[in-house]
């Protein structure tokens, strides 16, 4: 596979090794905040659709509570908060069939919504102490940011045309990546392997203003036009239960993600930066699994010394798993740290949770190889804010 363009970095390290990162696979609590602005005259029936809701998830594994607010100050305003044993349970059902199922007598009542999720790191009684987590663990340390928000998409389109999209998502005018004075889209990159798409964002402030920005400008509305007609399933970005539905189906959300400060790290080699993103063959029902696996080795490959991995971002969503990668090396130079395996037992388990083939033993480098080859998606662009 080809690789994207060698992008040259700055060649200072910075005086600490600390990372940055984010992950929905912990086993801590989950908060989960929805903020809703409902149409005048639609409470009611509003209340009745959430009372139904509340029923039919006091009974998915995970969770915990509900509760519903209304504002004091604005009626319209209202609030959802939710808890959960943990994230990957929620993300479980959130990204689901039952989940949409559930949630469509809620749509003619409410104009916008925003959701949020929180990992529960302290808790205290009326008394101002602490308290131990009698329904699940909590968070235990905070994590370090890097100031981005990333997401992804994924689609299919119909055997053939594949070359036809791929030129058409390669050679699209420039876009305004501003949205306003605390959010702006930094970093599109696309992949294809076969005839599966994969789009990658990274933006800085708020992800929903900038993807509902992007998606409004005349360049991408033509673009998403001119792909329309090779999609295998048909979409209608007009129409919004046909659009919402097509963004459920396509979201392909960040798990875990690790980087070093500033894009580098104190222990890894000079050189420059090259993103590639991998498509993991995952057998029916392993995906959680490949993706605590994999971010689990990426971790201890980032934690282990001299490492050319500067970046991991993995995407799940059920058993659909990628894994982008920024290194400082040919990916090649180590398939085992491409793959995502630090060593023999760890490719033992990764080959019981995917499909390898006969010839693909991930026990010996011969097979990784292979194995990679498979993995590794054809880049389509990488636009990064600059190149807009």
């Amino acid at each position: 596979m080809s690789t994207l363009p060698q992008t040259p970095q700055p060649t200072t390290t910075p005086s600490t090794t600390t990372r940055s990162s984010q992950s929905s696979l912990a086993d801590s609590r989950l908060r989960v905040v929805l903020l809703l602005d409902v149409r005048s005259g639609a409470e009611e029936r509003f209340l009745r659709a959430y009372d139904e809701l509340c029923q039919q998830v006091a009974s998915v594994p995970g969770h915990l509570s509900d509760q519903l607010c209304q504002s004091i100050e604005d009626p319209s305003k209202w609030l959802i908060t939710s808890e959960w044993e943990s994230a990957p349970p929620f993300l479980a059902w959130v990204d689901s069939e039952a989940h949409r199922e559930m949630v469509k007598p809620m749509h003619g009542c409410v104009e916008d919504t925003r959701s949020l999720r929180f990992g529960i790191l302290r808790e205290t009684d009326k008394r101002g102490r602490g308290t131990t987590a009698a329904r699940g663990r909590l968070q235990a340390a905070p994590r370090i940011g890097d100031g981005l928000v990333r997401h992804g998409l994924t689609f299919t389109v119909k055997p053939g045309a594949e070359k036809d999209v791929a030129a058409i998502l390669a050679d699209y005018a420039p876009v305004e990546t501003r949205v306003d004075d605390t959010t702006r889209l930094c970093r599109t990159s696309l992949f294809m392997t076969g005839n599966r798409v994969v789009r990658t964002v990274e933006v800085k402030g708020d992800l929903v203003a900038a993807l509902r920005h992007v998606s409004m400008q005349p360049e991408v509305r033509a673009v998403e036009a001119a792909v329309n007609p090779h999609l295998e399933e048909p979409r209608d970005l007009d129409d919004p239960d046909a659009a919402r539905e097509f963004f459920h189906r396509a979201a392909l959300p960040v798990v875990h993600h690790l980087t070093a400060v500033n894009g580098r790290d104190g222990d890894a080699p000079a050189g420059p930066l090259r993103r590639h993103a991998l498509w993991y063959p995952v057998r029916e029902g392993s995906g959680t699994a490949v993706s605590r696996l994999l971010a689990r080795q990426d971790e201890l490959a980032m934690n282990g010394g001299t490492t050319p991995l500067v970046s991991s971002t993995i995407f799940q969503h059920e058993d659909v798993v990628v894994r982008m990668v920024d290194m400082r090396a040919p990916l090649d130079q180590d398939p085992a740290l491409a793959v995502g395996v630090g060593g023999k037992r760890a490719a033992a388990v990764l080959s019981r949770l995917v499909e390898c083939g006969p010839d693909r033993d991930l026990s010996h480098e011969d097979g990784l190889r292979r194995f990679l080859a498979d993995c590794d998606m054809e880049p389509v662009t990488d636009r990064r804010a600059a190149d807009y």
